[in-house]
């Protein structure tokens, strides 16, 4: 975008910090990634505020990103909790950003501290002060819905282009709004939207259109971005390990053969089914949990499940230590838990797609066809062709579950 285009804003429209606590430390990785990509405005989503006002403020000023939000308000002093905005000088245009959050938001541990004043009184009276301050382009940082986003800007006049955020689905192609351009970007970092804006001779916005892309495997990776990315997880996986080590020792779980239903492992499938394990030892079901070693993703629960047997089941895999046997996706994954053998033995059992897109989905593996791809691992098949794709894969320098999946 930098090299095609002579004028350029990037933002991201909030909602980065991650669902669940112990994840909390890629909260400021996303930040400091985000500076590092230049980023020249960040809006506020929900769940950015899962921690409380004072982390999220306390990593504002570490790295310097310019968080904006018009409406998110401090209960004591009735002013913005973080900017309201900022105005970017880019080329010869000046260009004010601003971020709404909905007013139905749910605070959280920030309840106490802050309130959300009506995003539409929020939006009048920013796009004022910013035009009174020179801003030639105004752009909005939405958080408030798809459609009362569309009512917004279709009610208050000044906003030349909006990111439309908050439960909003993925439309290619933009929109016109009255006088806004509205994108639609998707969410996870999968997508990203170009807006383009034209000028007149006063550099304010006339005519305006919108895209979105996929960033998929073609998109490429950048060197330095690529090993800051994996000396992080790097080090979070290995501090996940540690929790989950402590979890161990303070938490006897009952052992697997004590589950009256529970998984077995190929070990004992094999010795009935020699042909098939033998077959199985050819694809790349059978090295999966190594995958996640060579890339240290072995204890980020988000990938675990679908490199092992029965992961969070009763009966399945705990941890690496606990239960290798159910290491890999084995026999079970497809054809049922060990110990109901004599059920589904009795009658045919198919392998549907549905079996596969429990982990073939579209984040992990964008590109995945049921009908192609099914033949690659079928008992039938002892070519070792998907064995062979994972080691081209790696020999080509995979460093990531990102760069392994695709577009993950």
């Amino acid at each position: 975008m930098r090299k095609e285009y002579g004028q350029v804003v990037v933002v991201d429209n909030g909602g980065f910090f991650p669902e669940d606590d112990s994840h909390r430390d890629v909260a400021w990785f996303m930040m400091d990634a985000m500076k590092v990509l230049g980023t020249d405005a960040v809006g506020v989503g929900e769940r950015d505020l899962r921690f409380g006002l004072a982390y999220l403020r306390l990593q504002t000023k570490r790295t310097g990103l310019p968080l904006v939000c018009a409406n998110l308000m401090d209960k004591k002093t009735h002013k913005p909790a973080l900017q309201g905005y900022v105005i970017k000088k880019v080329g010869d245009v000046k260009v004010g950003i601003f971020g709404l959050v909905t007013d139905k938001l749910d605070l959280g541990p920030a309840k106490d501290s802050l309130e959300v004043i009506a995003p539409d009184v929020a939006a009048k009276q920013t796009v004022a002060l910013l035009r009174r301050q020179g801003a030639g382009v105004v752009l909005l940082l939405s958080q408030v819905g798809k459609v009362e986003t569309e009512d917004l800007v279709a009610a208050v006049d000044g906003i030349d282009a909006v990111m439309v955020g908050r439960n909003t689905p993925i439309i290619q192609k933009g929109r016109m709004i009255k006088n806004t351009v509205a994108c639609y970007g998707g969410e996870q970092g999968q997508y990203l939207c170009r807006t383009e804006l034209t000028l007149d001779a006063k550099r304010h916005a006339t005519t305006g259109d919108a895209e979105t892309f996929i960033l998929g495997p073609e998109v490429g990776e950048k060197p330095e971005v690529q090993q800051l990315v994996k000396s992080f997880e790097d080090g979070f996986n290995e501090k996940l390990r540690k929790v989950e080590m402590e979890k161990e020792a303070q938490e006897k779980s009952k052992s697997v053969e004590n589950n009256p239903d529970h998984y077995l492992g190929a070990e004992v499938c094999e010795r009935c089914h020699t042909e098939e394990a033998q077959q199985w030892k050819t694809t790349s079901h059978s090295v999966a949990w190594q995958t996640l070693v060579d890339v240290k993703k072995d204890a980020t629960p988000e990938c675990i499940g679908c490199h092992v047997v029965g992961f969070n089941q009763a009966g399945g895999f705990q941890s690496a230590s606990a239960t290798p046997k159910l290491g890999n996706v084995q026999c079970e994954n497809c054809h049922g838990m060990g110990t109901e053998h004599d059920a589904f033995a009795s009658a045919p059992h198919h392998i549907t797609e549905q079996t596969c897109t429990t982990c073939h989905h579209g984040e992990n593996d964008p590109e995945f066809n049921f009908e192609k791809k099914l033949p690659l691992i079928a008992h039938a098949n002892t070519s070792g062709e998907t064995l062979k794709n994972r080691k081209v894969k790696m020999g080509q320098g995979s460093g990531s579950m990102i760069k392994e999946h695709g577009s993950h």
